[in-house]
């Protein structure tokens, strides 16, 4: 997609924040610090739209960006966020799971996981419960040029093994430094989140 208009359309912790213009929506799932905000910024040719921090737990909102008035990306909290009280970290898996069930728009989850490490088990609740709830699985494996070119396949093998993932299950490596799997992960979402009324002629 070329994308050249894209807004903060609505930050939110309940549904009655949520926009109601009808658009789909793909949802950014992952743990602290795992890169989404940066990716998001990759994906929609921005620098600093979506907020970035060195500080784990920075996005405690759900951010809603507004792409080209075709779809929303949405920026979840991170979770997996020790150092939060327990009493905040309840209340992101509160806000962020209502939102994952009850969202008519939501149309893709894609989940983040940094391919340098092994997948932990906040990582493997995730997918599991995608899987549980029928959703398509796409899984971007991210900080891809933190490694040597020769290295990435060894580490793709080691997270699809500590996932145990099934066949037709969707891992795209990504960096937001050099756009590896920009194009990639844009036709999963066209294919997967865009009506046919939306899709580029």
């Amino acid at each position: 997609m070329n994308v050249n208009n894209v807004c903060l359309e609505a930050v939110a912790v309940k549904k009655e924040q949520y926009p109601d213009k009808g658009y789909p929506e793909v949802a950014f799932a992952g743990k602290s610090n795992v890169g989404k905000s940066s990716l998001i910024n990759k994906m929609i040719n921005r620098k600093a739209l979506a907020r970035t921090s060195g500080n784990p737990g920075k996005t405690r909102t759900i951010n809603f960006y507004n792409v080209e008035d075709k779809l929303f990306f949405v920026d979840l909290p991170g979770y997996g966020y020790a150092r939060a009280a327990k009493s905040e970290i309840e209340k992101w898996g509160r806000m962020i799971e209502d939102y994952l069930l009850k969202r008519e728009q939501l149309r893709s989850i894609i989940l983040l996981i940094d391919i340098r490490h092994e997948p932990g088990e906040n990582d493997k609740m995730m997918y599991n419960w995608l899987k549980h709830y029928g959703y398509k699985i796409i899984i971007v494996a991210t900080k891809s040029d933190k490694l040597k070119r020769s290295q990435v396949q060894k580490h793709l093998s080691i997270l699809k093994k500590g996932l145990n993932i099934e066949e037709g299950d969707i891992m795209i490596p990504f960096s937001s430094e050099d756009g590896t799997g920009k194009e990639e992960l844009w036709k999963v979402i066209e294919e997967d989140a865009l009506s046919e009324e939306f899709k580029e002629q």
